[in-house]
């Protein structure tokens, strides 16, 4: 990840050959935010489930967009985006409405609980763990948004514990640049020189 990551766009890319729908990153979240049962903040989506050679296993989460249709449909301004590109809310704002989770493709909005306007609670998502805008790494941060992986220098945590690396993050013309590198060794074997030859 690049360390001047001010000036870079944060993304996040799931390999679909390499993901194994383990559940690990989902995991990895839900334990290193310590998010509420019934809140996903990442899920793995699986297509085409039992048609063989055809099955494929994504993880989803927010996307952090650069034009986020989350922060376009907020009555209350919630949603602010970073400089580095991850979008982020404030609880503080939140209203719990739910026209975030109706304008989402990825239906990344999460609400802890059911029920009509202003009942459902404050929203949660995935903050690649970027907490919010409280102090960094405060208490009260991480009550409300979970770990600062990001402030410390560290990818976030379902990137961290995917067995297969198939969950990258980073600025985006790295991760883009790891996708196509990718691509073009598939099948191909192992791309790089044998150590000692």
């Amino acid at each position: 990840m690049s360390k001047n990551v001010d000036y870079s766009r944060m993304k996040f890319y799931c390999d679909e050959n390499l993901c194994i729908d383990c559940n690990g990153c989902v995991v990895a979240c839900k334990e290193a935010h310590e998010v509420p049962v019934g809140v996903n903040r990442r899920k793995v989506i699986t297509v085409n489930e039992g048609v063989v050679g055809k099955e494929i296993s994504l993880s989803m989460a927010c996307m952090h967009c650069s034009d986020a249709p989350c922060q376009q449909v907020c009555p209350t301004d919630c949603f602010y985006i970073r400089t580095d590109g991850i979008v982020l809310h404030n609880k503080d704002i939140c209203i719990g409405c739910g026209y975030c989770l109706y304008a989402c493709p990825f239906g990344a909005p999460q609400f802890p609980r059911d029920g009509a306007f202003g009942t459902k609670g404050k929203m949660d998502k995935c903050t690649m763990c970027a907490g919010g805008p409280e102090e960094t790494n405060s208490h009260e941060e991480f009550e409300k948004y979970g770990q600062n992986r990001i402030s410390e220098g560290k990818v976030p945590m379902c990137a961290a514990m995917c067995s297969t690396k198939a969950l990258l993050v980073g600025d985006a013309d790295e991760v883009a640049l790891i996708k196509t590198y990718r691509a073009a060794t598939q099948s191909k074997g192992i791309a790089t020189d044998a150590y000692g030859w």
